[in-house]
């Protein structure tokens, strides 16, 4: 019992506290309007149910917000991993394609290329999409905003020229097992995730990464004096935030079974922002949380899932969202919560002291 008491202490006063508050009050909210909302089924072997369904849409935003996490540790900002899912997508989808052929009488599906080289070419794609942006802002010294605007917006011209065009349908299906498949029960996009933050977690608080990424974020200059390869260290981050869009490109592209160069990943690099944002970590750079920033991405998630199951009107959904998110930023900030709890304790005294004078 003392265990868990300083376990929970230890908890309370840790950065996840008020992303999982936040988290937990969404879901709760839903059990108004869906009773069965919590309720968990097994069907055609694997696990149903809405919790379920909100892990697996926000598989590719969690990886987003890994990478993103990194990035903004180190003061940065990559507004350029839409971009990079449909780029990753459009190339994954035309490299496979996919036909039907019949061997021995027998309908087979095949790839126009295998599908592993053809994920590890879109993967490849995506991490030199990130030396790019990595290239432009450690070295030649360009505003990582400036720098990754420039990919942003020239990426969904590439993405397109990989497609030509057009909206681009993969008829093989194994490779929709990544988007759509089960493993344990469970979608094999969930297993994606964790064995990158597992990676994740580990390179940066087993190793002295997380330091130096935390060190370059609070003072680049101080860091560079002191021994730390700032330039590498800011190159990589960009590099690993463009590999993970790539895996979040995959997903999304398998999960439909087609790749859209114009479409895909449109606007969720704001949404990786905002994961981020709510997991606690600051936009100045410096400490960060990895946990956080995952669960920031499901507290999103678990947002649009409400919206729609609700039934709020298509064309003020997004306002809906903002006001949402505003009200969980308050309930995160310090500043405000002092603000409010300042304001009550004046109301109690003034009440007292009324009391008091009365009698």
């Amino acid at each position: 019992m003392e265990l868990i008491k300083e376990k929970w202490k230890e908890f309370s006063k840790s950065q996840l506290i008020w992303p999982t508050v936040a988290l937990v009050i969404v879901l709760l909210f839903n059990l108004i309007y869906t009773k069965d909302f919590f309720s968990i089924e097994v069907k055609d072997g694997h696990l149903y149910g809405v919790t379920i369904d909100i892990l697996n849409r926000a598989a590719p935003l969690m990886l987003l917000a890994i990478g993103m996490t990194l990035v903004i540790a180190t003061r940065g900002i990559d507004i350029s991993v839409g971009s990079v899912i449909a780029i990753s997508g459009a190339t994954a989808a035309s490299l496979i394609g996919g036909h039907l052929e019949y061997i021995d009488g027998v309908q087979n599906m095949v790839a126009n290329v295998p599908m592993p080289l053809a994920i590890l070419a879109a993967l490849a794609v995506s991490a030199l999409l990130g030396m790019w942006n990595g290239f432009l802002i450690s070295r030649v010294g360009i505003q990582a905003i400036v720098a990754t605007l420039i990919l942003m917006v020239a990426g969904r011209g590439l993405a397109q020229l990989i497609t030509q065009g057009q909206i681009v349908t993969i008829y093989y299906k194994p490779f929709s097992y990544i988007g759509t498949g089960y493993l344990l029960g469970l979608p094999f996009a969930i297993f994606i995730v964790a064995a990158t933050l597992a990676i994740t977690l580990y390179m940066v608080r087993k190793t002295a990464i997380g330091l130096f990424l935390e060190s370059i974020g609070i003072n680049a200059a101080a860091s560079k004096f002191s021994g730390i390869h700032v330039e590498k260290y800011i190159f990589s981050v960009y590099v690993f935030s463009s590999l993970c869009a790539g895996i979040a490109g995959i997903i999304i592209c398998s999960n439909v079974s087609s790749a859209d160069g114009n479409n895909a990943g449109l606007f969720i690099e704001m949404d990786a922002i905002l994961a981020v944002a709510l997991g606690g970590n600051s936009l100045d750079g410096g400490r960060f949380s990895l946990l956080g920033s995952v669960i920031g991405a499901l507290v999103i998630q678990s947002i649009t899932t409400t919206i729609y199951a609700i039934g709020v009107p298509p064309e003020v959904t997004l306002v809906v969202k903002a006001m949402v998110v505003i009200a969980i930023c308050l309930l995160q900030s310090d500043h405000f919560r002092q603000l409010v709890f300042s304001k009550l304790a004046q109301n109690r005294g003034n009440q007292h002291e009324k009391v008091t004078a009365k009698l």
